[in-house]
């Protein structure tokens, strides 16, 4: 029966969720395998450093910046943890 009020723990259940979901995107952008040793948007050389510290690089240093900058802006408003959807 529903009541209208929130279930013990309904709020720690949406952080838990939103948690667990910003770990899985993370996780699926993380690369595999051996990566490049050429950048695939500017064909640039990817410094060794890179290519040991980011496993599967695909790109140099400048074009992922630019990549997670343009990713950045197209990121959705999560309304599941927000207080204001909570109160209507």
């Amino acid at each position: 029966m529903a009541t209208g009020w929130a279930g013990d723990g309904a709020v720690q259940d949406q952080i838990d969720a939103t948690v667990k979901d910003a770990i899985e995107r993370a996780r699926s952008r993380l690369g595999t395998g051996p990566g490049r040793a050429d950048c695939e948007e500017c064909g640039e050389s990817i410094p060794d450093a890179r290519r040991k510290a980011v496993p599967g690089v695909r790109l140099c240093l400048a074009c992922q910046v630019a990549r997670d900058e343009e990713e950045a802006g197209q990121a959705g408003y999560n309304r599941r943890g927000s207080k204001d959807s909570q109160l209507r």
